[in-house]
């Protein structure tokens, strides 16, 4: 009930009669402020007139009068400058640590609000504002996917800088780790992380011209050059062909002269995966694409259209395994290129929002505008999410779109925060009872 106050009051969801305080003295709100997320008061810099007097300061919301005292407003500095405070049930007077009376208000949830936003809690179809979408102007829903596309690029902003924290302020490595991360398609993607991690800048730099090494680097940091890792059905084939006793070999000279420390190969998943999603496969092509000077930042930041990103994150795999799926397991001569479908999801989830990091950080709007750009470049996602909201009416133009959808329900719908929502705003405000008026 406080959250829907404070939506009430952030959205002057007020009676048409005069707001007074408790004690008859008139109210009138100039400006509710800014809502604060964090500890202190509800809402910060609001302009309230009271019996005449125009008061800035800051305005705190409870359910309950008495709920100032058992949050221990009373004895916090930062309510002391709390201008009006604001409950359904006032049932007793608050005063600040410094002993002030602050002014009260009493403020109930307008019926109809109430209602819509119980449907919306209650609505067992996904989504719950589903019937509201057909309804809403097209620039109402623009503007709200335009700001949803933005917030999450601002997400995995963050994911890219604690990887730069990790990479010691390197751009290079961060982006190596997140192209990494980010070929472990979810299932391992945590593993790939880790294991590019593992893997010291120079040493790959060092070997950049020898595919073969960097290979064995690659493989050996896996912790999948240990012949105890082979399966045992498999484990005579892959000694006998030699590839992988070549590698081994090679990575253990490696190893020892750069002090190398490989992860625990138990970290990486093949169960129900398909062959040509295998760790050995993923590995392989992005050591083609690490050799051929492809996996680093310089060469994204120069890409200016999604044909030209395309081109430099498309790799196939390293000759030996254009005829292998795992070590001693053969498969159809085949480049094992990614799919169409894999570029793309790498697009969107890496380059992209590595750009945008990138030009946050480097104050280039010039970068960031790009991101947006390449976005509308590319065709929306075809996923779950994306369906449910083109089968309820919603226009889904491009990846911009499909990704504004995804941050929308993860941030949004999986967590009922309809009350942020631009769409819940309007399934919130679609009916209002007789004597509520939305002052100003």
């Amino acid at each position: 009930m406080e959250a829907l106050l404070q939506y009430c009051w952030r959205h002057k969801l007020f009676p048409l009669a005069q707001l007074v305080t408790v004690t008859g003295e008139p109210v009138e709100v100039i400006d509710p402020g800014l809502q604060n997320t964090d500890a202190g008061p509800d809402f910060f810099n609001a302009k309230v007139k009271i019996g005449g007097t125009l008061w800035v300061g800051n305005v705190e919301i409870h359910e309950r009068s008495a709920d100032w005292y058992t949050h221990g407003h009373d004895r916090d500095a930062h309510y002391d400058n709390v201008i009006l405070h604001v409950a359904t049930t006032t049932d007793t007077a608050v005063r600040t640590a410094r002993g002030h009376e602050v002014p009260q208000m009493r403020l109930d949830v307008p019926p109809s609000v109430a209602a819509n936003y119980r449907h919306l809690l209650t609505e067992d179809r996904y989504p719950p504002c589903r019937q509201t979408i057909p309804a809403l102007p097209k620039i109402t829903l623009h503007a709200w996917m335009s700001a949803l596309q933005t917030e999450r690029l601002e997400q995995k902003t963050a994911a890219v800088l604690q990887r730069l924290e990790r990479c010691n302020g390197s751009w290079e490595a961060a982006y190596f780790v997140t192209l990494a991360h980010n070929y472990g398609f979810g299932i391992n993607g945590e593993a790939f992380e880790q294991w590019a991690l593992s893997i010291p800048p120079h040493v790959m730099d060092h070997h950049r011209d020898d595919l073969f090494q960097i290979e064995a680097i690659m493989m050996g940091q896996a912790g999948l050059l240990s012949p105890d890792t082979l399966p045992r059905r498999t484990r005579e084939a892959s000694l006998s062909e030699g590839y992988f006793t070549r590698l081994g070999d090679e990575y253990q000279y490696l190893r020892h002269k750069f002090s190398l420390r490989p992860i625990d190969a138990g970290a990486w998943r093949f169960l129900r995966l398909r062959p040509q999603n295998f760790p050995y496969i993923r590995i392989a092509q992005l050591a083609r694409l690490y050799h051929e000077g492809r996996a680093g930042l310089s060469r994204i930041i120069d890409c200016e259209t999604a044909d030209q990103l395309q081109a430099a994150l498309a790799t196939s795999v390293t000759p030996y395994w254009e005829t292998h799926y795992a070590f001693g397991v053969t498969s159809a001569r085949s480049t094992k290129r990614l799919s169409p479908q894999s570029l793309r999801l790498l697009m969107i989830n890496t380059a992209i929002p590595f750009l945008f990091a990138y030009g946050r950080h480097q104050r280039s709007e010039k970068l960031c505008d790009r991101a947006f750009e390449l976005l509308d470049q590319l065709p929306a996602e075809d996923n779950h999410i994306v369906r449910t909201w083109h089968e309820v009416g919603l226009d889904i133009a491009n990846a911009g779109d499909s990704q504004a959808l995804i941050q929308l329900k993860k941030a949004y719908c999986d967590r009922h925060d309809c009350l942020r929502c631009r769409i819940g705003y309007e399934v919130m405000n679609g009916v209002r009872d007789e004597g509520m008026t939305d002052e100003g």
